[in-house]
């Protein structure tokens, strides 16, 4: 009975002093922290933009002339060819303005026989004909201005387009000018945006007329458009008040998704020479402002307040605050405390790049 008793409190200081060992070791291992640098290199950031929708074509469609609205020939919303008639403005006056001026084409017609026969016999001179030849190719073209007044009752499309809201309705009467309605070519689409000076500084620096920037469309519903378009224009000068330029995006539309007035976010990479990035996850942020914990040579840490220039996913792009030979905490920064000297282990910022994702707090 005794041995067993013996036996069963050797076990048990054997198994607590097991446990207190591998405690240990785990303290040891937890207390040791991963560090690294920032990491300078050429990248691009993703940034976006502001930006309006236009149509290709977008114009407004007038009355020529004063008259009742005899006809609508369409609707609202429909595609209508190019040559379609639109409207028609009540013709009977112009055409019988057309009448009334052909009437006296016509008679000045037979006055200008009449005096060629006469030149032709020597009665008359040279002149009095080429009065009469002057008063003919005046009447002339009277006929035509009343034929083109005619034609222009009948408003038709002068592309193909999309048809906007009507302004008047059949009955109305309308004066010359009067706003009809709007038309749309949405076969491909202008979409501008502002950039700022040093952005456009950038771009020029590396892009070409024949390497265009691709750049893509960030849609009201947070769905990217799925046709990349094309800066191939950048407006002639600089707004003072702003400091920013605009820059003109053409994009394709097949499927007729946008629409002249949309509204949507442009998504431009823009170059960045030397860019200094760290993880995301070696900062935290106090009072809205963010640190990182760097570690001097004596392994001690200590807080240092950071300011961002961009963000890319998991990593910031740095604007001051640090320098590539800076050595950074990356893991374990909620563990430790400013002064507080530390173990650490260094991994290289291109492994903790690459493996970026494994790291878990």
């Amino acid at each position: 009975m005794k041995s067993i008793v013996k036996i069963g409190l050797f076990a048990t200081v054997l198994f607590f002093s097991n446990c207190k060992h591998n405690n240990e070791s785990e303290s040891e291992k937890e207390s040791i922290f991963t560090a690294t640098k920032p990491l300078k290199k050429d990248t691009s950031v993703t940034r976006e933009y502001v930006c309006q929708i236009r149509a290709f074509q977008h114009i407004e469609l007038r009355a020529y002339g004063q008259g009742y609205l005899d006809n609508i020939y369409v609707d609202e919303g429909q595609l209508v060819k190019k040559g379609q008639s639109m409207f028609q403005i009540m013709p009977l006056l112009y055409k019988a303005e057309l009448q009334k001026a052909q009437a006296e084409a016509n008679f000045i017609e037979i006055e200008y026989q009449n005096t060629k026969q006469l030149f032709d016999k020597n009665v008359v001179s040279q002149n009095e004909l080429s009065l009469a030849k002057a008063k003919l190719d005046k009447a002339n073209a009277e006929v035509e201005l009343a034929r083109v007044h005619l034609q222009l009752t009948d408003v038709k499309a002068p592309f193909d387009g999309i048809m906007d809201r009507f302004q008047v309705r059949q009955g109305s009467l309308v004066s010359e000018g009067d706003l009809l309605t709007t038309l749309s070519d949405n076969t491909q689409m202008w979409i501008y945006f502002n950039v700022p000076e040093a952005e456009y500084l950038n771009y020029k620096a590396h892009i070409t007329e024949e390497n265009l920037l691709k750049v893509n469309l960030l849609l009201a519903n947070n769905q990217l458009f799925q046709y990349p378009g094309e800066v191939k224009t950048i407006i002639a000068d600089f707004n003072n008040e702003t400091g920013n330029i605009p820059f003109r995006a053409t994009f394709p539309n097949p499927d007729g998704l946008l629409r002249h007035g949309q509204t949507g976010n442009i998504e431009m990479s823009v170059p960045v020479k030397n860019a200094l990035i760290i993880p995301q996850k070696a900062t935290y942020e106090v009072l809205e402002k963010k640190f990182v914990f760097v570690v001097d040579n004596n392994n001690v840490v200590h807080a240092r307040e950071i300011h961002v220039a961009s963000e890319l996913p998991d990593l910031y792009i740095i604007k001051s605050g640090l320098t590539e030979n800076d050595k950074i905490l990356l893991e374990g920064i909620r563990k430790v405390n400013d002064g507080e000297k530390i173990e650490t282990k260094f991994e290289t910022p291109e492994n903790v790049l690459k493996n970026l994702n494994v790291y878990v707090e």
